[in-house]
């Protein structure tokens, strides 16, 4: 299997979208969009981000736990990594997003269809 980005309903009618790594586990989540269109433009806003080291910036949860934002060149967040045991294993994340997400195809949960690399929507 490869990496895809999973674009789906939000349970208030909204949209997100998932990264998810060759071995089907979620390593990014977004922001939630109004519109499908609004979440296709945040995942040509990863794949064009997710190379880019200084939009990465590291967070500690509540509980103790890391995870990471990725932001767009304009500061706004586009998503964020699940909590992770360690520092390590959120950079293993952050490595992760960074080789995935250029190549990942995007799925439309929401009409079952599959696109390989879109490139509709504003870079962020």
């Amino acid at each position: 299997m490869k990496a895809v980005f999973e674009i789906k309903k939000a349970a208030d009618g909204k949209f997100l979208f998932n990264l998810k790594a060759a071995n089907d586990e979620i390593i990014f989540t977004s922001q939630i969009y109004e519109t499908k269109e609004g979440a296709a433009a945040g995942i040509v806003s990863v794949r064009h981000n997710a190379s880019i080291g200084p939009h990465y910036e590291e967070k500690t949860g509540s509980d103790g736990l890391p995870y990471f934002v990725l932001r767009a060149a304009n500061q706004a967040v586009i998503g964020r990594s699940q909590m992770y045991s360690s520092h390590e294993a959120m950079q293993k994340g952050i490595a992760s997003v960074r080789r995935n997400a250029p190549i990942a195809e995007t799925v439309d949960l929401t009409a079952g269809v599959r696109f390989a690399g879109s490139s509709r929507g504003a870079r962020g």
